[in-house]
């Protein structure tokens, strides 16, 4: 078994709520947390929804592949923002 494809099963064990409460921590850290430790958090957030849509890209819809795209722009945005 290759390692990306235990990571995908090891991922599809997840609760969704973990994984929701996961994601909104690590957004809130990332937006009210000062300066790099911020950015750097919205970075991590906009790496893990980077690599989940890249591994379901070809079963999205053209209009779910929009807004993935859309929010990661904008997460990458808000960590320049906070960067700089």
């Amino acid at each position: 078994m290759a390692p990306s494809e235990k990571l995908l099963r090891r991922l599809a064990g997840v609760s969704p709520t973990t994984a929701f409460v996961v994601a909104l921590a690590l957004l809130m850290g990332g937006l009210f947390l000062p300066g790099i430790v911020g950015a750097a958090l919205l970075v991590l957030l906009a790496a893990g929804a980077a690599g989940l849509t890249f591994t379901t890209w070809p079963v999205q819809t053209p209009g779910t592949r929009v807004v993935r795209v859309l929010l990661l722009a904008a997460l990458l945005f808000a960590a320049l923002a906070k960067a700089l």
